[in-house]
Order: C-alpha cells, then sequence, then structure tokens
C-alpha cells in the first residue's frame, strides 16, 4: 500500500490533513454555533449550512480555473492565507446580533473561497506526481493514501471541539445539556409562549447546572458561555492551518516538480498530452456526467452536519454503555485503526522486521484497548458532535481492505471501471439512509419534541450503522472518483476538472 509512492505524496496529504482537521472542527461544530448563539430555528441554521457548503463546493471550480492559467502552487498558499482569516473572524467571540450574523457570513465567505483555492488544486499536485511512468500504475493506491490522510484529520476535529467545549463550560461552573440552548433562547425572546412541558424543563434544566441566578440571568449566561466554547473550537483551524502551510512549505522540495500546469510543462521538462479538439471535448463530458451523478452522494452525505446531528442531539441517547462505549473514546478507534495496519503489515510485509513492526503494531493496540476498556466508567455522556469522528474512522480503518479488494480484482482482470463504483457508492449510501428511515419509525416529529413530548431516545448503533454503511458507498465513489478526473481530465484543464 505504502511501497513505491512519490515522496510527494506524504508532504501533501498531511498538508491536507492539518487544513481538514481544522474545517471539520469548524463543521463538527457549526449548526450547533448557529442555534445557541443566534437562536436559530432548525430551517435558518440549514439555510447558512448549505449556502456556505454550496460555495465550499462551487469555488473549487473557479480556483482551478484560476489555477490552470496561474499555477496551482501559487493559488494553494493564498487559498491557505484566506482560510485563516476566515477562521480568526469564526473565532472571535464579541459580535453579537446582526453585527454577528455580518461578521459570520463574512468568515464563511473567506473560508469558502480559500477552499476554493486550496482544495481541488491540491488534488491536482497530487495528480501530476502519477503522471510519471514509474508511479502511473499506482494512481488509485495514492488517493486513497490521500483520501486517508484527509480523514485522520477529520477523525480527531470532534473530540477537540468536545474537549474545548467541557474546558469551557467548566471553567465557568456548567455542564453541556444539548436541550438548555433551544429553552434558553424561547425564554428570552418570549418567556409567555412557553408550554408548561418546556417550562418546567428549563427548571429542570437549571436544577442539574446548580445555578442559583434568576431564570434570565442563567439563559444569558449559558448561552454566551457555549458560543465562546464553539469560538474557541473554531480557533483550532487558525491553528491547524498555520500547521499545514508549514508542512506545505518545508516539504516543497518533494513535490515541486509536480507544480506545473499547461502552459509551464515545457519548462518543466514534463512532456505534455496532446489532444485532439475533439477528444478534449469528449473527456469534459464525460466527467460532467459523473459530477452531475455524484451531486446526489455529497446532497445526501452532508446530512452528517445537519439532520444528523440533529438527530443525534434530539433523539439519540447521550450515553453510552457496555461494547458501544469502545466508539465513544477516540483513543480507541486509533489503537483498532493501528491493528488493522499491523495485521496487513504481518501478511504483506516481505521482510522479518516488516512483520515485527507489524506484530507489535497489533498486540499493543490490543493490549491498550483491554486495558482502557476495564478503566472507563460504566456509563459514559456524550456531545451530538462527536458522532463526526465515526465516518473517518471508518474511512482510515476500512481503506487498506478496500485498497486489498480492489488489487486482488485488478489481478483477476474483475476490477469495477471508476463509472461503475461510483454507481456502487450511490447504492450503498441510499441503503444507509433506507436504514436511517426505518430507525426513525414511530419518533415524535421536531414540533412536538420542542413542545416537551415525551419519547424513548433511540441507541446510539443506528447512526453508527448509518454512517458505517454511508462510509462503504463513500470509498467506492470520492477516493477512486478524484483518481479518475486526475486521469481523464485533458492537461489543459486539470485544475477546472479537479475543481468540478
Amino acid at each position: 500500500m505504502f511501497e513505491g509512492q512519490p515522496k510527494g505524496l506524504y508532504a501533501l496529504a498531511l498538508a491536507n490533513t492539518g487544513e481538514r482537521f481544522g474545517y471539520y472542527t469548524m463543521l463538527a461544530i457549526f449548526t450547533l454555533y448557529l442555534q445557541a448563539k443566534f437562536g436559530f430555528s432548525a430551517g435558518t441554521t440549514g439555510i447558512f449550512y448549505s449556502t456556505f457548503l454550496m460555495l465550499a463546493y462551487l469555488t473549487p471550480l473557479f480556483g482551478g480555473i484560476a489555477a490552470d492559467k496561474l499555477g496551482y502552487g501559487k493559488l494553494i498558499k493564498v487559498g491557505i492565507f484566506v482560510m485563516f482569516f476566515g477562521y480568526v473572524l469564526m473565532a472571535l467571540p464579541t459580535f453579537k446580533g446582526m453585527a454577528g450574523i455580518i461578521v459570520m457570513s463574512l468568515a464563511l465567505l473567506l473560508i469558502a473561497c480559500g477552499t476554493g483555492m486550496f482544495k481541488g488544486n491540491l488534488q491536482v499536485l497530487v495528480g501530476n506526481l502519477y503522471d510519471k511512468a514509474p508511479y502511473q500504475k499506482r494512481r488509485d493506491s495514492g488517493f486513497s493514501i490521500f483520501y486517508m490522510a484527509i480523514n485522520i484529520g477529520a477523525l480527531f476535529a470532534p473530540t477537540a471541539s468536545v474537549k474545548l467545549t467541557n474546558w469551557i463550560l467548566g471553567m465557568h461552573g456548567f455542564t453541556y445539556d444539548g436541550n438548555i440552548p433551544q429553552l434558553c433562547h424561547q425564554y428570552l425572546d418570549n418567556a409567555v409562549s412557553m408550554t408548561p412541558q418546556a417550562l418546567q424543563q428549563l427548571h429542570a434544566a437549571i436544577a442539574t447546572q446548580h445555578f442559583t441566578g434568576s431564570i434570565s440571568d442563567f439563559c444569558q449566561q449559558y448561552i454566551d458561555t457555549l458560543s465562546l466554547s464553539y469560538n474557541a473550537g473554531f480557533s483550532v483551524a487558525c491553528f491547524s492551518l498555520i500547521a499545514s502551510f508549514l508542512i506545505y512549505w518545508l516539504f516543497r522540495n518533494t513535490y515541486k516538480d509536480a507544480d506545473y500546469n499547461s502552459k509551464t510543462a515545457a519548462a518543466k521538462g514534463e512532456p505534455e498530452v496532446e489532444l485532439s479538439p475533439a477528444e478534449t471535448k469528449q473527456r469534459i463530458i464525460a466527467l460532467i456526467l459523473v459530477f452531475i451523478v455524484v451531486i446526489f452522494f455529497w446532497m445526501s452525505f452532508h446530512q452528517n452536519g445537519l439532520s444528523l446531528t440533529y438527530f443525534a442531539r434530539d433523539y439519540t441517547t447521550n450515553i453510552a454503555t457496555g461494547a458501544t462505549r469502545f466508539g465513544f473514546d477516540v483513543t480507541n478507534i486509533v489503537a483498532a485503526i493501528l491493528m488493522v495496519y499491523g495485521l496487513f503489515g504481518i501478511f504483506q510485509s516481505k521482510t522479518s522486521k516488516g512483520k515485527i513492526i507489524g506484530s507489535a503494531l497489533t498486540i499493543l493496540p490490543l493490549i491498550y484497548i483491554i486495558v482502557n476498556m476495564n478503566g472507563m466508567e460504566d456509563k459514559i455522556v456524550f456531545m451530538p458532535q462527536i458522532f463526526q469522528q465515526f465516518n473517518p474512522s471508518f474511512v482510515v480503518g476500512l481503506t487498506p481492505f478496500s485498497l486489498a479488494i480492489f488489487g486482488y480484482l485488478a489481478s483477476k482482470g474483475k476490477e469495477p471501471s471508476a463509472p461503475r463504483k461510483i454507481a456502487y457508492g450511490m447504492l450503498v449510501a441510499a441503503a444507509a439512509y433506507c436504514l436511517m428511515a426505518f430507525g426513525s419509525f414511530n419518533l415524535p416529529s421536531p414540533n412536538e419534541v420542542k413542545a416537551g413530548v415525551t419519547f424513548t431516545p433511540v441507541q446510539p448503533t443506528l447512526l453508527i450503522g448509518t454512517y458505517l454503511i454511508l462510509t462503504f458507498g463513500e470509498l467506492l465513489l470520492s477516493p477512486m472518483g478524484i483518481s479518475f478526473v486526475s486521469k481523464v481530465a485533458p492537461p489543459k484543464y486539470k485544475g477546472t476538472m479537479m475543481g468540478g
């Protein structure tokens, strides 16, 4: 898996890991932040969330068009700085009301524009690494490693946000309760309109926080403190971008030969493939058709930060017991992932040294898991954003299996084409939401929940299972799709097509 890959892959992958760590830290808490600080309804929150994601996915098209003319490396560096200033604005805790909404909107625009200059063009550099003859056959595995690195950043993001939230709330004598912000905003906006059930819930929540002041003081202080904790989560993205830039800049010698476009290829000594206008048009049309299809996958996938986060907060129990506790400690997940790679090292390594390292990576994490599970509390209370760690952890843990399966099929001449893999990925994603739909039967509506209707919350395994199946679809679609684009895109339009 890791053998024979160009050195530049690891530098670019680690640079992307840093950037994605910050991005997914923000995304894990973004909708919760909007509702906690501004008291937005689920619908208004959805508009902000979806508009931001629309821009974050649309701007890479324009970033790619610009990079095809100006150079990929230049746009990547500018993108990092633009994103940085966006995250700085998100981290500022001073703005409230309309001023806060305006500053936040400007911040989101900067982050989206910076993402547009950074994300797709970094992937073009990765693709250029594999244009050289020694590496061409390793393109798919290279992009799988690159995609795995993206998800390593995403894996630790929810835990970082949870730790910061708990730390800041604890400093002010509070603990997290996902129901409190909504109840507080209801009380501050119009206390007399609250139902008796909702008012009773608020009184019960205040009692658990051991607050002795007035209800209005509690509501304002809790909202301000929770909002501050989310601002601290956004500040994590600032530091992760600094790390990303340092990696990108310090190790530039490992990938500088890949920083060329069609105009500078000759100067770099890279032979440019000449395509006829007809072939260029044919390739672009084929890619556009793929782009149109995968819109529906990402439309469903990104419910993770919206409806699935609401479901985790409002409909899922926040307590894990028994074996379920395993997944709510990120160190257990990391240990399990190390075991997977250790086992692959044992069976795939050709040297005794490699097998010894593989054995150590298998046995030591297993010992840690056993000791850690025995020392954990019988019941673990968790926050809704922690569910965001399951998808990236599954991606990182399942990537070796994905490569092994497709490698085996390729050796038999039976590996599906990239478009066929994408089609399979769409069907698997549909299955994930079928599971979610069945698990949601007989639950009260959001309005009924808001009014205080009681019900039995579902177990965390429903969301974990949904994310697992969704990850199977993602592995079929995303890393292979990126590799396919880098392979098929006409040389003059690599940035544009990767942005697409």
